[in-house]
């Protein structure tokens, strides 16, 4: 009877599949709900106000998420009834253990803006343990309990708190039955969190990114088209788009710990629209495919083989493309639009329901210049390192000080791809020069902005 239940869910949910991909959606007349994310690395965004009522009035786009909590975005939502997800700095989380810090924190970040801004959440820190610090690992949850605790002292009852992971808290995700967490991890750290999260009614926020994933046999699979779907043994059951079998991994993590009834919300997932010339994968008709399809798959409440039924809370990377961001091509065009708020495409989120056309930006064309940039999904730990082996072996650096042409977005990882290039265009450009522990690639993509040149 097991394996016929099986048969029937595989069956259901790749009939279900064959007719969400039938057709690539370029526009659409139906309208969805859904998150996205807010980025500001760029210096040529709209201010804020211009934002908020742009979502408010053109688009069905009900919450977003930010990388920190500026003021001037939070004034800017006030009364737009779009929920505000607000985060914490990494940087923050040591001093957040203390509940005086935590309350002063809420007192500057929190109380002047809600409720008329709709804060929903507050997110501590990103993908903390992917960082590999253990000063930080060890301090997050108690960073998420005290701001628990300012809020509850504030009176403030409907603000959760949560912090996102990424998929590097697995050890194993295939098949989806068997995904665990990283061993040593399990019940040290995601047990405590996830009955945090279990004692507060919050989610445990996930970053699935079948974009960093995929391999040229599984494309279509990442990308919801049609394909030959993955067979898990354990279970039966068909996958037909890596999106479900990522969650799936991690909801099979946490109900081997007991915790399968903790919510789960995506926090973060997309696909670029513009990358370099030697990433194929990387083009406007796959970024409609994933993001148009993702939209469409976690509006409709089929949820997933292993949760039927669940509608994912779940936040595009991201609202705009970011000129400034470090690293590759692909990094800075994530976004849905453009600065000057037309669409790079339309994923059935403009309630005009019509879509101003893709990126008229040329695609990147190869150079015989090269430059050398950390690899995306960088340690920071590791990226600092190279910062101070670069600075202290005579590579000038004076460019990523404060007051440097390249100090801004101070980032270790903006800072890290001026070192690591500097270094490589100064000791040769030879491979071994740019490869860093592993954490560096070189590209044919310039990287410089505004007044930041990079040499080559």
């Amino acid at each position: 009877m097991a394996c016929s239940q099986a048969f029937i869910n595989s069956f259901f949910f790749f009939f279900l599949f064959l007719l969400q991909s039938s057709t690539i959606i370029t526009t659409t007349s139906q309208q969805y709900t859904i998150g996205v994310n807010y980025g500001t690395v760029a210096d040529n965004l709209p201010p804020p106000s211009q934002v908020a009522e742009f979502l408010q009035t053109q688009t069905t786009i009900d919450r977003i998420k930010l990388f920190d909590a500026n003021p001037d975005i939070l004034t800017a939502f006030a009364n737009t009834n779009i929920f505000v997800t607000v985060s914490v700095a990494n940087g923050d989380i040591l001093q957040l253990t203390k509940l005086p810090f935590a309350k002063s924190w809420i007192s500057t970040n929190i109380l002047p803006y809600y409720p008329q801004t709709k804060i929903n959440r507050i997110s501590v820190g990103n993908e903390i343990i992917h960082t590999h610090d253990k000063n930080l690992i060890a301090h997050l949850l108690p960073a998420m309990k005290s701001l628990h605790s300012a809020l509850q002292l504030a009176n403030i009852t409907d603000i959760q708190v949560s912090t996102p992971h990424s998929l590097g808290i697995l050890s194993l995700s295939e098949p989806p039955s068997l995904g665990r967490f990283r061993r040593g991890y399990d019940k040290v750290i995601f047990s405590p969190i996830l009955q945090f999260h279990r004692d507060t009614k919050s989610p445990f926020m996930i970053n699935p990114y079948p974009y960093f994933g995929f391999s040229d046999k599984t494309l279509n699979y990442a990308l919801f088209k049609e394909n030959s779907g993955v067979f898990d043994k354990k279970t039966g059951i068909t996958y037909t788009n890596m999106f479900d079998a990522q969650l799936d991994a991690v909801y099979s993590a946490m109900k081997r710990l007991g915790y399968g009834d903790v919510d789960i919300v995506v926090a973060e997932t997309g696909w670029p629209s513009i990358g370099e010339a030697n990433q194929p994968a990387v083009n406007l008709e796959n970024a409609v495919s994933y993001n148009g399809n993702l939209v469409k798959h976690v509006n409709s409440g089929i949820g997933t083989p292993l949760m039927p039924g669940r509608k994912f809370e779940t936040y595009i990377f991201s609202l705009f493309n970011e000129n400034l961001k470090p690293g590759l091509t692909d990094e800075k065009n994530f976004g849905l639009f453009n600065p000057d708020l037309t669409p790079v495409y339309d994923v059935g989120v403009l309630r005009n329901g019509k879509a101003g056309g893709p990126s008229t930006s040329p695609a990147p064309s190869e150079s015989d210049n090269m430059w050398c940039v950390p690899k995306s999904g960088a340690s920071e730990v590791l990226l600092q390192a190279n910062i101070d082996y670069v600075c202290s072996h005579g590579i000038d650096c004076t460019a990523i000080q404060d007051g440097g042409p390249c100090y801004e977005p101070n980032t270790i990882m903006s800072h890290a791809a001026f070192a690591m290039n500097a270094y490589y265009q100064t000791e040769g450009r030879d491979d071994f020069n740019c490869d860093f522990a592993n954490t560096g690639m070189v590209i044919t993509s310039d990287p410089s902005y505004g007044i930041c040149k990079y040499v080559s």
